[in-house]
């Protein structure tokens, strides 16, 4: 390795020489200083979009923070922006139906990574939940405890989807092709917004009694799930700040995970072993979908208090293709630092690693 600016003498006279020595011995250390630089530039990225207050990061703004990153990495990233009317041509009824309130329309966010050289040899996808605020709609966020100051931070996961899109644009890592998805909106009340006891219907033909407003990130998901397929991903994660049950689970500070896929474990912890941010595998108990059944239509969008995290991870399943890898990490605690007041960025440093497992 080549030092530059540094003079044979200045290096003698050094306090610490070690410091040049290990830089001489590790031709490496270039590369991961690069690294570890890019993605902590994307860190701080997503931190700075969580700590936004709703009035600023508005879903229209939030699309254009996610246009900005694929016109600075325009060499392996392009960008689709739906509006609401080309949503509804693709009869993206569930995640409509929590947009319909607000008078911030609906932004539906995709952005596609492909190396600028090379064969795919994977194909990935990662979704976010983008709920810029949520006021918990018709089931309003009332009482102690309810956090509905805090509800900017709803759209952590999609904060980390875009987090690590920032930093895959400048790691450019090559045999891989990911899927950014973001179903960007807020979750208000008016009188076009969603009722409770109102039906709503998936871009997949299933239908949806909304028996709890205030469940609306699953709703949003759902659509986003059933796109991700639809781009041909093999494996999908998405990451949402999805129940406070799964923080009464686990705590402020380790995010729950749900997968049917062992596989798709390993590779994932595998990840955040290397990052340093705490998950935990929770079950996926199918006996539990009973209490999810509706009497109207294919399901209900909330079960019990009981195993509500267990039942929110459920309802996702049901619009993930049979054939894809897929996992569920639910972020609620560890997306924000309530004794810092501050956003974590979380999540961010597990996604990259886990994209550059499946690099060529």
């Amino acid at each position: 390795m080549k030092i530059t600016g540094i003079s044979r003498i200045q290096r003698n006279q050094c306090l610490n020489p070690w410091i040049f020595l290990v830089l001489e011995l590790v031709p490496e250390l270039d590369k991961k200083l690069k690294y570890a630089e890019d993605v902590s530039s994307a860190v701080i990225f997503g931190k700075e979009l969580v700590n936004s207050p709703a009035n600023v990061l508005t879903p229209a703004v939030l699309a254009e923070e996610a246009t900005k990153i694929a016109s600075t990495y325009s060499d392996v990233f392009s960008a689709t922006i739906l509006n609401a009317e080309q949503c509804k041509e693709l009869k993206m009824g569930s995640y409509l139906g929590v947009a319909a309130a607000s008078d911030n329309p609906p932004h539906f966010i995709h952005l596609c990574y492909k190396p600028p050289s090379g064969p795919i040899k994977a194909k990935l996808a990662l979704v976010g939940k983008g709920l810029t605020f949520d006021s918990g709609g018709y089931n309003i966020k009332t009482g102690p405890g309810c956090s509905i100051e805090l509800m900017k931070f709803d759209m952590g996961g999609s904060a980390a989807v875009l987090g690590a899109a920032k930093a895959i644009g400048q790691v450019k890592p090559p045999g891989v092709e990911v899927h950014f998805i973001v179903a960007a909106c807020e979750n208000m009340i008016s009188g076009t917004g969603m009722r409770p006891g109102d039906i709503v219907t998936a871009s997949n033909g299933k239908t949806i009694e909304v028996n709890n407003t205030d469940a609306e990130g699953r709703l949003t998901l759902a659509d986003a799930l059933i796109y991700a397929c639809n781009q041909g991903a093999e494996k999908i994660i998405d990451l949402a700040t999805l129940t406070g049950a799964c923080v009464v689970a686990l705590g402020p500070s380790i995010a729950g995970v749900f997968t049917p896929s062992d596989e798709l474990a390993n590779e994932v912890f595998s990840a955040a072993e290397a990052s340093g941010e705490k998950l935990w595998r929770m079950p996926l108990e199918e006996s539990y979908w009973e209490s999810m059944k509706s009497g109207v239509a294919d399901m209900v969008n909330t079960g019990g208090r009981q195993g509500g995290a267990i039942t929110a991870a459920l309802f996702l399943k049901q619009f993930v293709d049979e054939k894809v890898q897929w996992m569920h990490i639910d972020i609620a605690g560890p997306v924000w630092n309530e004794k810092k007041r501050t956003a974590t960025g979380f999540g961010i440093q597990t996604l990259v690693e886990w994209v550059r497992q499946h690099s060529s």
